[in-house]
């Protein structure tokens, strides 16, 4: 990523925190709606898991500018979902429904840069998570 890629990512997050429970509400909804087969991997309080999901994702924004610093909690995250059940193609929905989130949250702002920035910063984690659980070296599309 591009150090302007980075600021790109950080400043859109940083208007989508302060809605964040509706932001999380907003993906999973749309999650369960294009991947209705993940939905039985959420046995939880979906309260809770969008409370998490907002707070890793704070996380990794801000640690964009130092990834060793973030990467190791990546790969240990990455290696818990697969007891989950979570499957190599799961990254792929999941990045859909975030980018779709962060469209419908950001607005205006959401313009084509924006959108390279998160795409870029999603399929490097995601690339690297799959690679870490699963010994695949493959990326999300």
């Amino acid at each position: 990523m591009t150090p302007e890629q980075v600021t790109l990512v950080q400043s859109s997050f940083a208007k989508v925190a302060p809605m964040s429970e509706q932001a999380a509400t907003l993906f999973y909804g749309r999650l369960f709606e294009i991947a209705p087969q993940v939905k039985p991997l959420f046995k939880n309080d979906m309260t809770e898991q969008g409370r998490k999901l907002m707070t890793t994702l704070g996380v990794v924004v801000n640690g964009l500018t130092r990834l060793e610093a973030v990467l190791p909690a990546a790969s240990a995250l990455a290696k818990k979902h697969v007891s989950y059940g979570v499957e190599p193609g799961h990254y792929t929905v999941v990045g859909e429904a975030l980018l779709w989130t962060l469209e419908k949250g950001l607005g205006d702002d959401w313009t084509k840069d924006t959108a390279e920035a998160w795409t870029t910063a999603y399929t490097t984690l995601s690339g690297y998570m799959i690679s870490e659980a699963y010994g695949q070296p493959q990326a999300a599309e």
